[in-house]
């Protein structure tokens, strides 16, 4: 992005944020990402673990939007039983579908495979994960019966990435596999390994505090 955004996409409960969710979120800034697709910090939720930080991404080819989707990291220090670990990744990736695609009766098994395949071949190692996949279809009557019939798929996920030293995980590599997500979810071909048209996220604020 050329202009980074002047909001942040982390909070906490007061304080400084720990050392471990400030290498993870600093992790996650420095990500070299393709560049068909763009990536901002987004407000992050506020109730679901003591810090998070969000950024919504979007894969746009030729000035057209093929996918989007958002991505939340969040940190308990004092770990969550139904993570096992203290920190959690949420996702939410959404996709127009082509009508051929969309009438696959194994689409949903197929985009599952797409999200535990990228974290893969990764070499990701990671817990506890769960989520679900919807695909939608919408029909247009009356004034609007002249535009086609649409299909989205969207893929909702949860996993728990493995803690490295310190208690970090190695949440950069988490976000470039998400990203291999949304780029397949989207129709685009896999980037080659040490492709040289990755760019880097740009540098944001640091954590803040709630």
């Amino acid at each position: 992005m050329d202009e980074p955004n002047e909001t942040g996409g982390d909070l906490g409960h007061g304080g400084a944020p720990p050392r471990p969710f400030r290498a993870a979120v600093d992790a996650l800034r420095g990500a070299r990402l393709r560049p068909q697709i763009e990536v901002d910090p987004v407000p992050a939720p506020k109730r679901l673990a003591p810090y998070a930080y969000a950024l919504e991404a979007a894969v746009v080819d030729d000035e057209e939007d093929l996918a989007d989707g958002r991505l939340v990291l969040l940190h308990d220090p004092a770990g969550h039983d139904a993570w096992r670990g203290t920190f959690r990744l949420v996702t939410l990736v959404r996709a127009e579908l082509e009508p051929e695609m969309a009438a696959d009766p194994l689409l949903p098994d197929v985009c599952w495979s797409w999200l535990t395949g990228a974290l893969a071949a990764r070499g990701l190692a990671y817990g506890e994960p769960s989520g679900t996949v919807t695909r939608a279809s919408s029909h247009y009557f009356g004034g609007l019966s002249a535009r086609p019939a649409a299909s989205q798929i969207e893929i909702r996920a949860s996993w728990t990435p493995r803690e490295g030293p310190a208690g970090v995980p190695d949440a950069g590599a988490h976000l470039i596999a998400w990203c291999d997500l949304l780029a397949q979810v989207a129709g685009l071909p896999p980037a080659a390994p040490g492709d040289a048209s990755v760019v880097t996220l740009p540098q944001r604020r640091g954590p803040q505090s709630r």
